[in-house]
């Protein structure tokens, strides 16, 4: 499932327990779908932040992905 297809069904979940609660089947699988989108979100980030170079004043550059470790 792509991130398109978890946000419109995170988003239809939360409509429907709005307007008329979810089956227990369906907050699982709210909670599973709401943790993956996170987590996606989560590494999306890291991947951009160890991504990032400094250019320090003496001209040097350091890349901040491999001064802090990529975990």
């Amino acid at each position: 499932m792509n991130v398109e297809q978890m946000t419109a069904r995170i988003n239809e979940l939360y409509h429907k327990s709005q307007k008329e609660g979810l089956t227990p089947e369906e907050k699982e699988e709210q909670a599973a779908l709401r943790q993956a989108y996170v987590a996606n979100v989560r590494a999306n980030l890291k991947g951009q932040l160890d991504n990032i170079s400094i250019v320090e004043k003496d001209g040097s550059v350091t890349n901040l992905g491999e001064k802090h470790g990529k975990n």
